[in-house]
């Protein structure tokens, strides 16, 4: 749905609400008219009560045509048919209170819904509809779709980030916990990347606009939510054949009941009591709910078959580089041999590595860089594949590279040389071995406690990694993950994911690459790393923006709180059904109190699936972050 749509359902949901409260009133007006029976022109026949009602059930006599037309069973079709025969038995209180009774359950369920609408039109809402433009010198207030790529915006503090681009000038901490789920601001300052939906709370800041509206980074959040709504997941489908087939039982125990007791009241009392409303409205509320929920939390789920499956995995891959880890090498350890500086070793493999473009080679340089090592130019520089360098500088020889480059050089090395965790650069000089540089891509900060998370949850969690099998175990073992797999090509992975759902495992895939697509697709659920490549998100079903793991162990917690939601209603549906159809075959339940029964269970379904909706709702992780570092969490009182 558009913002325009979304905007316009709406307001077309106020029109149909004063209709509907138009019809309640005069519904009620006219059933206290005939219970005392204020004025009667016909002894045997209420004109009032046959105008009152005919205006006012009209609404469901017109969905019941609709639906026989169209060869589907619903509850408005079975009210009908309660209706109609209560007012042939001249029962017309009983015939208007039943109506408004359904109105009334019908009007809660939309409003309901309407109430998921809306947290999608506050989305939509949310980001600016005009920017202030550098034009020369002026600032120039124009309409967002005027805005475009390399446009200079200008975001005073306070106000919302119109576009994603790049801060060119200013300093400030922005929040954007509507697009990261973090909670505390992050820094800005020449150079950072910024997004829209973002709002910036100190200083002034100059952006170079690099998207505009739906290709922003909110502007695919509010597309995927979008889209979201308007599938049906197959647990959807099943609600509506499952309230088609309660509708056809309805009416068979009412049959029965007329040939057994000729009783018309009770007879009628069955076909009201019996209602599958809590089924069919409550299902499609629950996903909305759901993948609003998510969307909120910074998870971009893109349909209720998607969210329906999360809820049912069993099994949790992950990708190592860039999922589990930060995706980016740096130095851990330094393990200089004896008589030897730190600030030596390091500054003499950087002096070797300062041309390298290897991303070990990088993390040694920004290491030194970091301590304040100043790099000298090496004299002269070779690269030998599979090997490393060997580079000379002052006079003296350097060799910084692998196992082999040493011993082929003829350098004595210590038997532990090159067997720590990570990557080792081996680093010798003059022909003396000067020590080892651990360079490791380290694990994420909250990875340790999401798969713990993951873990109590009864899941079973897999680590796919194309690392060596050293890199994977030790991994694997720093975060209790239970299977680890390594030395994988991308089509290795995507063959063993096929062969876990072979196997009937209901399977979800976390990766980032380009190398996770295959992967992805493949498995039960594809969920994506925001800061990962665009054909990791667009193979994925699930997009976490941000790289905060507890992000999807907050995602499964709300798909498997969905589902359960789901079946309760369904459960209750059944149990209501199968408890009032018994009572009032037996002739203890009469129209007036089985419609309150049908409006009141259905009214239950309802709040029950809403509480998806509930907006004050603090992740737990969150919570647990703030207690960390020892501060409030946000929106709470210090």
């Amino acid at each position: 749905m558009s913002a325009v749509a979304s905007q316009g359902a709406v307001h077309g949901h106020a029109a149909f609400e004063r209709e509907a409260v138009l019809r309640i009133g005069i519904g009620i007006l006219a059933a206290a008219w005939v219970w005392f029976r204020l004025w009667e022109p016909f002894a045997s026949f209420s004109l009032i009560g046959a105008l009152a009602l005919a205006f006012v059930a009209w609404p469901i006599l017109r969905e019941a045509i609709s639906n026989l037309l169209a060869r589907r069973m619903t509850m408005e079709l079975s009210m009908t048919i309660a209706i109609l025969a209560a007012a042939a038995i001249s029962e017309w209180f009983t015939a208007l209170v039943v109506s408004i009774f359904v109105l009334l359950a019908e009007e809660l369920e939309h409003m309901t819904v309407a109430r998921g609408r809306l947290a999608i039109l506050d989305l939509v809402n949310f980001v600016p509809k005009e920017a202030r433009v550098r034009r020369g010198e002026e600032l120039v207030t124009l309409p967002l779709s005027e805005v475009r790529p390399g446009d200079l915006v200008v975001v005073s503090p306070g106000e919302k980030v119109p576009v994603d681009g790049e801060v060119v000038a200013g300093h400030s901490y922005v929040d954007q916990s509507r697009l990261t789920g973090e909670s505390m601001p992050a820094p800005k300052e020449v150079g950072a990347a910024v997004f829209a939906g973002s709002i910036n709370q100190l200083g002034l800041l100059e952006i170079a606009t690099r998207q505009v509206g739906v290709d922003t980074s909110y502007g695919r959040i509010i597309q995927a939510v979008e889209a979201a709504e308007q599938t049906r997941a197959p647990v959807e489908k099943m609600a509506d054949q499952l309230a088609g087939y309660l509708v056809y039982v309805a009416l068979a125990c009412a049959t029965l009941t007329w040939l057994i007791s000729r009783d018309i009241r009770d007879t009628i009392s069955v076909v009201i009591v019996a209602g599958a409303c809590g089924i069919a409205a409550g299902t499609p509320l629950a996903i909305l709910g759901g993948i609003g929920r998510a969307a909120r939390l910074g998870s971009i789920i893109k349909g209720g078959i998607h969210l329906e499956t999360l809820g049912r995995i069993d099994t949790i891959v992950f990708d190592k580089t860039g999922t589990l880890t930060v995706g980016e090498p740096v130095v851990t350890r330094l393990d200089p041999a004896p008589g030897i500086p730190e600030e030596e070793l390091l500054g003499r493999a950087a002096i070797a590595e300062r041309h390298s473009e290897h991303p070990l080679a990088r993390a040694v340089v920004a290491e030194a860089e970091r301590r304040g090592i100043t790099i000298a130019e090496p004299d002269t520089f070779r690269y030998t594949v599979a090997r490393g360098i060997t580079a000379s500088h002052a006079g003296r020889t350097l060799l910084v590279g692998n196992r082999k480059l040493l011993v082929e050089a003829g350098i004595e090395l210590p038997d532990n040389a090159g067997s720590g965790e990570g990557s080792e650069i081996l680093v010798a000089g003059d022909g003396r071995y000067l020590g080892a540089v651990t360079v490791a891509d380290p694990i994420r900060e909250e990875a340790i406690e999401a798969v713990a998370r993951l873990n109590a949850l009864g899941l079973h969690t897999v680590l796919l990694t194309g690392d060596v099998a050293r890199v994977g175990q030790k991994v694997g073992e720093r975060l209790a993950i239970a299977e680890v797999k390594s030395d994988l090509m991308p089509e290795d992975k995507h063959r063993l994911i096929c062969a876990m759902t072979e196997k009937r495992r209901v399977v979800a895939m976390i990766g980032d690459g380009v190398n996770d697509a295959p992967a992805l697709a493949a498995a039960s659920v594809g969920i994506a790393m925001g800061s990962g490549t665009d054909i990791a998100q667009e193979s994925a079903d699930i997009v976490l923006i941000g790289n905060d793991l507890n992000k999807l162990v907050e995602t499964v917690l709300i798909a498997r709180k969905t589902r359960a939601i789901i079946w309760q209603n369904f459960a209750g549906t059944l149990l209501v059904d199968a408890i009032g159809i018994g009572l009032a075959a037996f002739g203890l339940l009469a129209p007036l109190l089985a419609a309150g029964i049908h409006v009141g269970s259905e009214l239950a379904f309802l709040l029950n699936s809403a509480r998806l909706l509930a907006l004050n709702s603090e992740p737990s992780w969150r919570a647990r972050r703030a207690a960390r570092e020892g501060r409030t969490a946000p929106g709470r009182p210090a």
